[in-house]
């Protein structure tokens, strides 16, 4: 029970929210001007998985934000994902970075009506017959690697 008595209020996705990932959309991949942050286990998976060295990765495939934060890169030509591939699929789909694996179930996506509104006009997943409803817990989940992706990191000494 809350303060003063009152019940806290549930969040609007507290019964669930229907998604399904549909193959060859990468509509999430494709926005121009997006960020993935990174953090330290997403970059070890992530140059592990292109047997590549960390530093060697972060030099290639990464940029800095401008609060010093290490994000991937985007495609000079477009703005997408470096590793969004012709066919709509994740290059690294095994090793992605977390904040990858949480969307739609992003912070900034789920804060007002608003961002949601946006969210689902952009994924055709949340509107998608098949879809499955997804669990709160499972949602709060990727809320929360989120949350830890945006804090990134800045000095890699592993």
């Amino acid at each position: 029970m809350a303060r003063w008595g009152r019940k806290a209020k549930k969040p609007w996705y507290s019964e669930g929210v229907p998604f399904t990932c549909l193959p060859g959309c990468g509509r999430c991949c494709d926005q121009p001007g997006g960020v993935v942050y990174l953090t330290k286990d997403d970059a070890k998976r992530v140059a592990e998985h292109l047997e590549m060295d960390v530093e060697e990765w972060l030099e290639r495939d990464c940029r800095r934000s401008s609060d010093g934060r290490w994000v991937l890169s985007s495609n000079k030509k477009d703005g997408s994902c470096i590793y969004l591939q012709e066919d709509r699929g994740c290059g690294i789909y095994p090793s992605k970075p977390a904040q990858c694996s949480a969307f739609p179930w992003w912070n900034e996506n789920m804060r007002s009506d608003r961002d949601w509104r946006k969210t689902v006009a952009l994924c055709p997943g949340l509107v998608h017959p098949d879809a499955e409803v997804i669990s709160l817990p499972v949602i709060q989940m990727h809320l929360e690697a989120d949350a830890e992706a945006e804090k990134g990191f800045r000095e890699w000494n592993d």
